[in-house]
C-alpha cells in the first residue's frame, strides 16, 4: 500500500514543524512550506493526498490557496487551520470546498483523527474506471469485490476448485455473497459457456420445489397441464446452485442424494430417467454438521456435498474491504438514480467503520442505496443513513486477549465497559441533537441534562456541532 503524502502550509514555524513531526510519527510522508504561493507551485511538481493550510497568512492566504487547489485538483482534500475567534469564518470557508478545519490550539489526537477522516473521505472519491480496474485486474472475479487477506483466500480457493467437477459447499452468514462465489466458480470453469442455474431452496413449498428441480410430466398432479423440464435437466452441461440447502426436507434430501449418486433424474410422474451432466454448488448459512448430529440433515448427503468446502467471511471480519464496497455501491446507485453523489462525510465513514453489519454485504448495499436515494447533497450525511438508535448500538467489539491475572482481568473489563457505553452514549447524543435541530440548549433540556454536562459529553464523544453547519 502506497504511503500517503501530506503538504503542510503555515507561516508559523512552530506549528508547521509540529504538524510535520506529529504526522510523520503516524507514518505519513510530510512536506512543510511557509507560504501559500510555494504550496501552489509545489502542487505543479508533485502529487499529494492531503493539504493542511493556515487560513491567515501574509501574501496568499488559506482561502486563496483553497481556491487555487480546487480549480486544478477538485478532489484533493484541504484542512484549514484557524484560531477559535475565526471559527465561524472557517465554517463559511469550508462551504467553498474545504474538508475540515483545525481550531488552535489543537491536540495531537485531534490532528490525527481529522487527517484520517479526510483521507478516508478521499479514498471513496474513486471514479468508476478506477474501481472497475481495481476489481477486475486484481482478481478477475467480476461482482465479487474485496482486497482483504480473507477475500484473497476465497479467490485462491475458487481458482483451485473451478477446473474440477467436484461438488462444492459454500458456507457463510446471510448476505455474504454465496451466490456470487458460485457464479465465479462457474465462470472460471470449463463449463462457463453452458448454463448457470440457481434456486433458493426456501423460496418454494416442498412439492413445488421438487417439481422445479426434477420436472414433471403432464397430468402427474393437479395443475400439471403440460410436461415441464426440471432445473437439473435445464442446467445439463453447466452448473446448478442450490442455495440454503439446509432447508430441504428429509424426503427431498433422499431424492437429491440419488441424483448425485446415479447422475440421472426422473421427473415427477415419469418412468424414464434422464441422464444429466452437471456441476453442483450447494450453499447454506446453517451448520450442516450440527444438523446431522440433530438428525435433521442426512449424513450421507452431507458427505456428498462437503467434498470441497468454501467458507465466506462475514463483513465484520473483512473491514479492510468496507470502503471499497461502499464506494462501489455509491457509484452504482448514484448512476442508477441519476444523482451526483461523490462520497461520504467523515461522520458517515466513522459510523460505517464502527458498525457491526449483522446483515453483511447485503445490508451495506441496502444501506447505501437508501442513503443515495434520500440525500440532497454531494456527500452522504449521517441523517441519510436513517440508522435507528438500536442500529447505532451494533458496533464491532475489538479483539480482547484472555487475561492471565486479576489485574489484566480488571483492565479488560474496564475496556469492555467503555466499548459498550461509548456507542450508546454517542447514539444518545446524536439522537437528541437531531430531534432538536442540533441546538445544544434545547437538546440538553430535552434529555434533562444541564447544558455544561451535555457539552462535556459532546466533547468526550468528539461530536462537533459547529461542523454541522457544513452538512
Amino acid at each position: 500500500m502506497k504511503e500517503e503524502r501530506i503538504l503542510v502550509v503555515d507561516d508559523d514555524r512552530v506549528i508547521r514543524e509540529g504538524l510535520q513531526r506529529i504526522l510523520k510519527a503516524e507514518g505519513y510522508l510530510v512536506e512543510a512550506l511557509s507560504s501559500g504561493r510555494q504550496a501552489v507551485d509545489r502542487l505543479e511538481e508533485a502529487d499529494f493526498d492531503l493539504i493542511i493550510t493556515d487560513l491567515k497568512m501574509p501574501g496568499m492566504n488559506g482561502l486563496e490557496v483553497l481556491q487555487a487547489i480546487k480549480s486544478e485538483h477538485p478532489d484533493l482534500p484541504v484542512i484549514l487551520i484557524t484560531g477559535y475567534a475565526a471559527i465561524d469564518n472557517a465554517v463559511e470557508v469550508m462551504k467553498s470546498g474545504a474538508s475540515d478545519y483545525l481550531a488552535k490550539p489543537f491536540a495531537n489526537e485531534e490532528i490525527v483523527h481529522k487527517v484520517r477522516k479526510a483521507l478516508d473521505t478521499r479514498a471513496v472519491l474513486l471514479d468508476e474506471v478506477y474501481l472497475r480496474r481495481e476489481v477486475t485486474e486484481t482478481h478477475g472475479f467480476g461482482p465479487l469485490i474485496g482486497e482483504s487477506r480473507e477475500m484473497q483466500k476465497v479467490y485462491q480457493r475458487i481458482l483451485q476448485v473451478a477446473q474440477a467437477d467436484s461438488t462444492v459447499l459454500v458456507t457463510g452468514e446471510s448476505g455474504t455473497g454465496k451466490e456470487l462465489v458460485a457464479r465465479a466458480i462457474h465462470d472460471h470453469s470449463l463449463r462457463r459457456e453452458q448454463p448457470f442455474v440457481a434456486i433458493d431452496c426456501t423460496a418454494l413449498a416442498e412439492s413445488l420445489l421438487e417439481s422445479e428441480l426434477f420436472g414433471h410430466v403432464k397430468g402427474s398432479f393437479t395443475g400439471a397441464v403440460q410436461t415441464k423440464r426440471g432445473l437439473f435437466e435445464i442446467a445439463d452441461g453447466g452448473t446448478l446452485m442450490l442455495d440454503e440447502i439446509g432447508n430441504l426436507s428429509m424426503a427431498t434430501q433422499a431424492k437429491l442424494l440419488r441424483v448425485l449418486q446415479e447422475r440421472e433424474v426422473t421427473p415427477i410422474g415419469g418412468t424414464k430417467s434422464i441422464q444429466i451432466n452437471i456441476r453442483l454448488v450447494a450453499a447454506t448459512n446453517a451448520n450442516l454438521k450440527e444438523m446431522v448430529e440433530e438428525g435433521t440433515f442426512r449424513d450421507d448427503l452431507f458427505f456428498r456435498l462437503n467434498i470441497i468446502p468454501v467458507e465466506l467471511p462475514p463483513l465484520r471480519e473483512r473491514k479492510g474491504d468496507l470502503m471499497l464496497l461502499s464506494g462501489h455501491f455509491l457509484k452504482k446507485f448514484s448512476e442508477g438514480n441519476n444523482k451526483e453523489v461523490r462520497g461520504f462525510s467523515p461522520e458517515v465513514i466513522e459510523l460505517l467503520e464502527a458498525y457491526n453489519f449483522p446483515g453483511n454485504v447485503r445490508e451495506l448495499e441496502n444501506l447505501i442505496e437508501r442513503a443515495v436515494v434520500l440525500t440532497q447533497g454531494e456527500f452522504l450525511q449521517r441523517s441519510d443513513l436513517e440508522m435507528s438508535v438500536e442500529d447505532l448500538g451494533s458496533f464491532a467489539m475489538p479483539d480482547i486477549e484472555i487475561p492471565r491475572n486479576a489485574d489484566e482481568l480488571k483492565e479488560q473489563k474496564r475496556i469492555l465497559r467503555e466499548q459498550a457505553v461509548d456507542p450508546l452514549e454517542k447514539a444518545f447524543l446524536l439522537n437528541a441533537l437531531e430531534r432538536n435541530n442540533w441546538n445544544i440548549t434545547r437538546a440538553a433540556e430535552d434529555v434533562g441534562m444541564q447544558r455544561p454536562n451535555f457539552q462535556a459529553m459532546l466533547k468526550k464523544q468528539g461530536i462537533n456541532t459547529r461542523q454541522r453547519v457544513v452538512d
